[in-house]
């Protein structure tokens, strides 16, 4: 069974069903063309997917590092880049400095990691005085592909959070929900995952999802449907759910991912990616834009992907 995801776009409403994550290609494609600001862009992989989202007609785009590093990078690529606006920055600390004082001062619409280590990025996006703090928990959402699975599913924290508790996972679900509004999911279905389907007071994830589930039928947590603790394999698989006997919304039906610790996430990402040959578009939520943020070992697709989850984000909140 494809997702089928409700699409509300102008006063009408339809179905898109989909298997991988080309349809964020086309939503991007809609409206006004965003601004894309890369941090340390000296990256032959970051500038083919600043190049392939500005040739879809996603993004205009400003790179922020070394001129003449950008430069030779992109010459033995074959980019052109003499269309993107390019400004000099000399350290990782100065790039990213740059980018995020770009976009905070209204001249970009969402921010890029590039060839930048993600503490220094974020501690440039969280300066009191010109960052882009919103008051909100920041979060990482990496939408995947799998070419032997049915379905594009979510997978959140496995970016930034390292072992957040209750609290923080409330934060992280809201995040996700309302990334899925934004795409057009009025109701997703959230796996609180773990390693086994019952509450277990020795694992405290387990605890966590029970919670969650509650708060959810409490209307505590609004717009989605929680389930949990599941196995993963309970999550996705209704042939897995059945065998389990278990009975739910969620089980073998789930859209977003919600994994105990970043150690699960970045685990499960990176066999989805360069195990599995799979691939994804991965942001940070929670901050004033979308901040688009791979590993730097993604693929020029995944990051390309990543920015036109960014564009539509971007253009979801200039709406609100």
């Amino acid at each position: 069974m494809l997702t089928s995801w409700k699409i509300t776009e102008k006063g009408r409403c339809f179905n898109l069903a989909f298997k991988n994550l080309d349809f964020l290609f086309d939503r991007a494609k809609k409206g006004t063309v965003m601004r894309v600001v890369v941090a340390a862009a000296e990256d032959g992989e970051v500038l083919e997917a600043v190049k392939k989202a500005n040739s879809e007609g996603i993004v205009e785009a400003a790179l922020v590092g070394d001129k003449g590093r950008i430069a030779r990078v992109a010459e033995e690529r074959s980019i052109d880049i003499s269309s993107f606006e390019i400004i000099s920055a000399k350290s990782e600390e100065e790039a990213a400095a740059k980018a995020v004082q770009t976009v905070s001062s209204g001249n970009g619409d969402l921010l890029m990691k590039g060839f930048i280590k993600t503490s220094t990025l974020l501690k440039a996006v969280l300066n009191k005085e010109w960052g882009l703090r919103s008051g909100n928990l920041l979060s990482h959402l990496f939408l995947f592909e799998v070419p032997a699975f049915d379905r594009v599913i979510g997978l959140t924290d496995g970016g930034l959070n390292t072992y957040p508790g209750l609290h923080e996972k409330v934060a992280i679900v809201n995040n996700a929900v309302c990334c899925y509004h934004c795409l057009g999911v009025e109701t997703p279905k959230v796996a609180a995952l773990a390693a086994v389907e019952v509450v277990n007071p020795d694992m405290p994830c387990t605890i966590d999802a029970a919670a969650l589930v509650q708060m959810n039928r409490r209307n505590q947590i609004k717009g989605c449907i929680i389930d949990g603790p599941l196995a993963l394999d309970n999550a996705l698989s209704e042939e897995a759910a059945r065998h389990k006997g278990l009975t739910s919304e969620v089980a073998g039906h789930a859209d977003i991912l919600l994994v105990p610790d970043i150690e699960a996430g970045n685990l499960l990402g990176k066999v989805i990616l360069f195990m599995a040959n799979g691939a994804g578009a991965g942001v940070v939520l929670g901050a004033k834009v979308p901040v688009v943020l791979t590993s730097r070992g993604d693929t020029a697709r995944t990051k390309a992907l990543s920015i036109a989850l960014g564009a539509v984000l971007a253009k979801g909140q200039r709406m609100k």
